[in-house]
């Protein structure tokens, strides 16, 4: 199993996962063109996927799906609460809804859904596997509960939310609600928060380990990659990060 971050932020999300010959994309906030040049620089086409799992509703997760489906007939895997926000007229025949808590199969590829703490209607992160590695990808996560600590421990490879530094977020240009809900228990991972999470899994299968979601304004790669390199006991330098134009190239799970 491998996986690649087509680009990870604010401005748009979209990471795909692949095993055997099944090909599975989570979240699209890319445009129909954009998602295709994204895809086709990691060598890939859009007939290539055999589905898309969302997490929100967020645009920058949800904006590209239904166009990007639409157009090329692929199977959306989401739950009720997040499907309430496709389009009017979006083919039902796309639709797969899914329960937060049941895992399911797309072809070779093993998805686990569970629910977080986010501000969204019903907004879940998942795991892949192929039955050995294991996947686990957060990017959406306002706080560090039991339940996300369970379904990412032991995984070989993680992709976890450092949205925010939170001195730059307190002294930047945000207004105080923006600040607010960015660093309320329904808003996002700040680094600190990200490496407690970490700290907080068995890592002993872990080979990957790559910071995501970071937000232009009130992060940079650098803090993030501190902050989990103390989280794993690594130098900084081993820590991988998707950034939003060029996410990362393929990694073997």
């Amino acid at each position: 199993m491998r996986f690649t971050s087509l680009g990870s932020g604010s401005s748009g999300n979209a990471l795909v996962v692949e095993n055997g010959s099944t090909r599975v994309m989570m979240d699209c906030g890319f445009s129909i063109a954009e998602t295709k040049a994204r895809l086709e620089r990691v060598g890939l086409a859009p007939s290539d996927l055999a589905g898309i799992v969302v997490t929100h509703e967020h645009d920058d997760h949800l904006g590209g799906v239904a166009a990007f489906a639409r157009k090329h007939a692929i199977p959306v895997h989401l739950t009720r609460g997040t499907a309430q926000w496709l389009p009017e007229g979006f083919p039902a025949v796309l639709v797969r809804l899914i329960d937060s808590h049941t895992a399911f199969s797309i072809g070779d590829v093993a998805v686990e859904q569970f629910p977080v703490p986010h501000d969204a209607r019903e907004p879940v992160q998942y795991a892949f596997s192929d039955g050995d590695a294991r996947l686990g990808v957060v990017t959406d996560l306002g706080c560090v509960t039991q339940h996300v600590v369970d379904k990412l421990t032991r995984c070989t490879a993680l992709v976890i939310e450092c949205n925010h530094d939170i001195d730059l977020l307190m002294s930047g240009p945000y207004p105080v609600p923006l600040k607010q809900r960015v660093a309320g228990r329904f808003g996002h991972l700040d680094n600190i928060a990200a490496r407690h999470l970490v700290e907080c899994l068995d890592r002993s299968r872990l080979r990957h380990l790559i910071a995501a979601h970071l937000s232009q304004q009130n992060n940079t790669p650098a803090l993030a990659r501190a902050a989990l390199a103390v989280a794993a006991g690594c130098e900084e330098s081993w820590i991988g990060v998707a950034d939003q134009q060029d996410g990362f190239a393929w990694r073997d799970a």
